[in-house]
């Protein structure tokens, strides 16, 4: 089945101008200024975006898909996340991941989750483990976890934070290079996530373990990197060093917003190529005082993404091309899907997202499948009505 879209606008990221893109299947099969002559191509469905920005969808890489939360007993448990949570928001890849609650959330639960959600149309992976130190796994450790279970490519582990298991460098550097050796044989990624608290230890087991093994930095992956002027500072490190920080889209407590955040980081001299954004979708955002005492909670969406891109445009000054690449190529890179996702090219996925004027979602494609139109979903999960 062909599909041409006519005058779209192409963020690759890189900003190429006035482009056709011809889709076959589920791939960009040609992209050029003027593919007219596969107009009277059979079975063609071809629509005149009329200079829209076209840009790839996006990759939400932080999603507690299952649902998160439960810091305030049991009715506190955050939903689990539908397709269109993730569609209506132009986010057309997800890395699901367990947190806080590794008790009544589990690895197998996760594992089917991402499966179901690919059934559905969007294109998933997972991270074994969650905050604790033993690790958490499906077949008995984490290199098994990865090399055997297609879905998984890292691990998740909380770090620095008084709901973490206190990890010690030395832990860290053992459960990496665990994560590294699974990578290299399953031709993986290998990542460790990291929770990061409010301590003041911050990123300081990360750079014990980079000190005292030999894991190359590409494997840490911190994420809420915008909790704090020390964090982002020893992030900007951590990116010098060929590590990437991910910043969490509209963290609570965080007024002037992620945005600004994540451009501060840029102003220190962290490399943008280093930089990601994710949304923490379907996890709990709990408020604690000082006593460590959780005072309230919400839960976070794939919503937020966007909402920081235009304000990294509008409030920070930074252009669509540089803001899209820490929703696209960069997290792409992480997963071990460059030029596969996070792109628009010749051969990559037909992930597309059409954006207006300002920024919103108009429609989206997934896989080479019209998941919205108009912003209206025409693809849903099997129990959304």
């Amino acid at each position: 089945m062909l599909t041409l879209w006519r005058n779209c606008d192409v963020y690759a990221p890189a900003h190429l101008g006035l482009r056709d893109i011809l889709i076959e299947g589920d791939k960009v099969a040609a992209m050029g200024e003027n593919l007219g002559l596969w107009l009277n191509a059979p079975e063609i469905t071809v629509r005149d975006l009329e200079g829209a920005i076209v840009c790839p969808g996006l990759i939400d890489q932080h999603v507690h898909v299952t649902g998160g939360g439960g810091e305030q007993g049991p009715a506190s448990r955050t939903p689990e996340l539908k397709l269109t949570d993730f569609t209506l928001n132009g986010v057309t890849s997800v890395v699901g991941l367990l947190g806080t609650d590794g008790v009544s959330r589990s690895l197998e639960n996760l594992l089917f989750k991402v499966r179901a959600l690919e059934e559905e149309g969007l294109s998933t992976w997972m991270l074994t483990g969650n905050y604790r130190v033993p690790t958490k796994t499906l077949t008995g450790d984490v290199q098994r976890d990865i090399c055997l279970i297609d879905k998984i490519i890292g691990v998740k582990v909380a770090i620095a934070d008084h709901r973490s298991s206190a990890v010690t460098g030395q832990e860290l550097a053992r459960l990496a290079t665990e994560a590294r050796l699974g990578g290299m044989i399953s031709g993986k990624p290998g990542l460790v996530v990291l929770h990061m608290g409010t301590s003041e230890d911050r990123m300081a087991a990360i750079f014990w373990a980079l000190k005292h093994s030999d894991v190359p930095a590409k494997h840490f992956l911190p994420t809420h990197c915008c909790r704090s002027p020390e964090l982002i500072a020893e992030g900007v490190e951590l990116t010098k060093m060929g590590g990437t920080i991910d910043f969490t889209a509209e963290l609570p407590d965080n007024v002037p917003g992620t945005a600004a955040a994540l451009c501060s980081a840029l102003r220190m001299g962290a490399d943008p190529a280093y930089v990601t954004m994710s949304s923490d979708g379907g996890g709990s955002q709990p408020a604690f005082n000082e006593a460590g005492e959780c005072i309230g909670l919400c839960s976070a969406t794939s919503v937020t993404l966007l909402q920081e891109l235009r304000r990294m445009i509008w409030r920070e000054g930074l252009d669509l091309q540089t803001a899209l690449r820490f929703f696209t190529e960069n997290p792409a890179r992480l997963i071990g899907q460059t030029g596969r996702k996070g792109t628009v090219a010749v051969g990559a996925d037909a992930d597309l997202l059409v954006l207006s004027e300002k920024y919103e979602v108009r429609h989206v494609m997934a896989r080479g499948r019209v998941a919205v139109w108009d912003g209206k979903a025409l693809m849903k999960g099997y129990f959304e009505t």
